[in-house]
């Protein structure tokens, strides 16, 4: 397991069940060589992902953060990764308010046919983030603004920041 400073890296990967969970099913079973500090969090589609429970992640640890969704036009719900991107490229931007390098966070697409392509990103967001190093510690003054935005809507928040 990769160790830098005495510790694995935390990486949390939020999947999509029907295109991207797939994609790493995939690239388990053919048996593609992975790295192993990421953590997977299925979940039912990219476009339920809230930029809340990226925080969260970063707030409990995570010194990096991948979401990964079907492809465009190819969502088992139709609209739900449009629903991702949008709120996820807004996300990106307001992140460095907490004070979290915008390259410790990505999303991606990927289906579930894809499992070479699933370890290119992976192996990519992982070395990534290596380079990077372990994350700071978020200032107090970022997570008092991030609770005040839960409960909210996160572009009012983000807008009123601006």
């Amino acid at each position: 397991m990769p160790v830098l400073n005495g510790r694995e890296l935390r990486i949390v990967g939020f999947l999509c069940n029907w295109c991207s969970y797939g994609g790493a099913d995939t690239a388990g079973v053919a048996r593609f060589d992975q790295p192993t500090d990421l953590r997977i969090i299925r979940v039912p589609c990219s476009g339920r992902i809230d930029p809340l429970f990226i925080a969260k992640a970063f707030m409990n640890g995570a010194d990096g953060v991948l979401v990964s969704g079907c492809h465009p036009r190819d969502c088992h719900y139709s609209e739900g990764n449009y629903y991702a991107r949008r709120r996820l490229e807004v996300f990106k931007q307001f992140i460095t308010v907490l004070g979290i390098e915008p390259e410790r966070f990505e999303y991606t697409w990927v289906s579930a046919s894809e499992g070479q392509r699933w370890q290119e990103v992976v192996t990519k967001f992982t070395d990534q983030v290596h380079a990077l190093g372990p994350m700071a510690p978020i200032p107090e003054v970022a997570l008092s603004k991030l609770a005040q935005t839960e409960g909210t809507d996160l572009r009012t928040a983000i807008t009123e920041e601006a």
